[in-house]
């Protein structure tokens, strides 16, 4: 299945892209000649994964029957020094919140995420080392 979009020149540096019916705007620091009108494109590769495996866990914990109160996913990236500079790690953090939560099954939650659903993971994993980390926040 072949899928495409189109990035369209707004002047400067931004660039307007239309995805699903959303538009995205994606420019430069004012540094380097943009007008930080829209995000960069690396920080966006970090955000695709965190969606992607986000909506994966959640979906899974669901049919697990596992509640939480909070989901909250951070992914760190490494760039190379040097030109083209490119991730080459990235670490995604799931910080569950909530009371009693079962380490067990959000870690067969991530694993399938990792393993099986996510392909923007599988893309990844395939250019970079992709690591995680689960930490569980207790509700007082």
């Amino acid at each position: 299945m072949k899928n495409s979009i189109n990035a369209k020149w707004k002047g400067n540096m931004a660039f307007e892209t239309e995805i699903g019916g959303h538009i995205i705007i994606l420019d430069a620091d004012e540094s380097v000649g943009g007008q930080n009108l829209g995000p960069r494109p690396k920080p966006l590769m970090m955000a695709a994964l965190a969606g992607c495996t986000g909506m994966d866990v959640v979906s899974i914990l669901k049919k697990m029957k596992v509640e939480f109160n909070d989901l909250n996913i951070r992914v760190e990236g490494d760039l190379t020094e040097e030109n083209p500079k490119h991730f080459f790690k990235m670490k995604v953090i799931y910080e569950f919140t909530g009371n009693d939560l079962p380490m067990d099954k959000l870690q067969k939650a991530v694993s399938l995420s990792e393993e099986k659903y996510c392909g923007v993971r599988a893309s990844y994993s395939k250019a970079m080392e992709v690591s995680s980390e689960i930490i569980i926040i207790n509700d007082k």
